[in-house]
């Protein structure tokens, strides 16, 4: 939590249209390199929810819904669906990070004095800035809390507040009329996926309606543009930016296929449509038709040469990947797509090639330190028991129990959302258990908390859901 919050008042983050970006380029987290990349704000959406899950700080949720707006407004297709892949950190040769950045003569010229007087101390603007090409252009971070600048500026703490409201929409309408970095609108399939499962995700925990619309759409689109099915496979790119560029379909990595596998699988658990759990599983078995090594166990990253195809020198290599960097390593994200599939399905074939997977790199990982980081989430997920908790109805009284069921974040617990009529069409070890279950009586909208081949009786209310998962089942 330290981290998250220090990363938000930090000049990493974009204070006045949301997001970050790609990193600091000093040991004060205050000088940023201005790009800000898909993936990065895909998977700090995903922190910043689960902080909020976690500890309840409504100041995570801010955050959250402010990389969620700047991708909604910058990074999104929103009449076709899809997420391109970064905007620039300038906008010209010439140019330093200047559309991010301010002099106090360019910030006075916007403000009122006394909204001056709030956001000069909220976001540290002097006359002596950050950057090194131009001494006078500031980096906007916050140093101190609204309560001190309140206190120096001489008003209350909401009239402060009020003030630095009103002064970030002034700077943020003023900014816009700058001359803008380039947005770079190619559709890679992995990075849409890593979007689509965090928009979905900040859908379902912040109730936003509209951004669980838009990452479905996404998500169709992809599976739709981008996948050929078994036999022709999965590409490497959705859409190409610029109009009237003609280019070869490009063959598809092990990123594009296990990353999409989550994706799909994270929409079956929002909807419950089943064709969204069978595009997964479909994704998962041409994954491992194409990358997996039979004899050493793991993923190559590319898929074997196919007859008379010529690779291109080192362009040719197979590699196995294990290290995040900079994007979540697709070995173990490989293996958690086979564990949640395994959770489903009960495929033995998939629990195997999760093991053998995980085994492949247990004797090198330690090497690695927090560049495996995602090697060690796989690992927590192939040792802790999987909790499921199904939530079954339409009306309000399920959308509470949902919410019930999501509010405390836990690594190894799912959420899948079901209407009655869907119990007839299940993934095969959910067909075992869900639609036997007795019900209560009178049932309306109920929840089932289920571990390995386990589930409780079925609840009806928010409070024996949370009585459930409060006593250590979600562990």
């Amino acid at each position: 939590m330290l981290t998250l919050n220090k990363m938000a008042m930090g000049g990493i983050h974009d204070h006045l249209a949301g997001g970050f970006h790609r990193y600091s380029v000093d040991e004060h987290w205050v000088v940023p390199h201005f790009e800000k990349m898909a993936y990065d704000n895909s998977e700090l959406l995903k922190n910043y929810l689960h902080g909020y899950q976690a500890f309840g700080e409504e100041e995570m949720a801010v955050v959250a819904r402010g990389i969620l707006r700047w991708m909604e407004e910058w990074l999104s297709d929103r009449e076709l669906g899809g997420f391109y892949a970064s905007q620039d950190a300038d906008y010209s040769l010439d140019d330093d990070g200047d559309y991010f950045t301010w002099t106090m003569d360019e910030a006075a010229e916007v403000l009122s004095a006394q909204e001056m007087a709030v956001a000069a101390t909220y976001f540290e603007i002097g006359e002596i800035g950050d950057m090194h090409h131009n001494v006078s252009k500031n980096v906007l971070h916050e140093k101190q809390g609204l309560v001190a600048v309140a206190r120096k500026a001489g008003v209350s703490l909401q009239d402060a507040r009020t003030m630095l409201d009103l002064a970030k929409r002034k700077m943020l309408a003023a900014r816009l009329a700058r001359p803008t970095p380039y947005v770079d609108k190619t559709m890679y399939v992995a990075w849409n996926a890593m979007c689509i499962s965090a928009t979905l995700e900040a859908g379902r925990v912040l109730d936003v309606a509209e951004a669980r619309e838009f990452a479905l759409k996404s998500l169709d689109r992809a599976l739709t543009s981008a996948w050929g099915g078994r036999e022709r496979g999965l590409a490497h790119v959705m859409a190409y930016g610029e109009s009237g560029v003609t280019t070869e379909r490009v063959t598809g990595v092990l990123d594009d296929y296990v990353v999409l596998g989550h994706a799909a699988l994270d929409a079956w658990q929002t909807t419950g449509e089943m064709r969204y759990y069978e595009a997964a599983d479909e994704l998962m078995q041409s994954t491992l038709e194409r990358f997996y090594d039979a004899q050493g166990g793991g993923f190559f990253d590319t898929q074997k040469a196919v007859d008379g195809e010529r690779t291109l020198g080192v362009l040719g290599a197979r590699r196995k990947p294990l290290q995040d960097s900079p994007t979540p390593a697709a070995n173990p994200v490989a293996a958690m797509l086979l564990l949640r599939l395994y959770a489903l399905n009960g495929s033995a074939e998939y629990a195997a090639r999760a093991r053998e997977t995980m085994e492949a790199f247990a004797g090198v990982v330690e090497h690695f330190g927090l560049y495996a980081a995602t090697y060690a989430l796989a690992l927590q997920k192939m040792l802790t028991p999987e909790v499921q908790v199904c939530v079954i109805g339409e009306e309000d009284t399920a959308r509470g129990l949902e919410q019930a069921a999501l509010r405390q974040y836990a690594a190894n617990k799912s959420v899948v959302r079901l209407r009655p009529g869907q119990l007839r069409n299940l993934p095969p070890e959910l067909q075992k258990t869900l639609p036997h279950l007795p019900m209560p009586e009178a049932a309306g909208s109920i929840a089932v908390v289920c571990s390995g081949n386990a589930c409780h009786p079925p609840v009806s209310t928010v409070e024996e859901l949370e009585n459930l998962l409060e006593a250590g089942t979600a562990g």
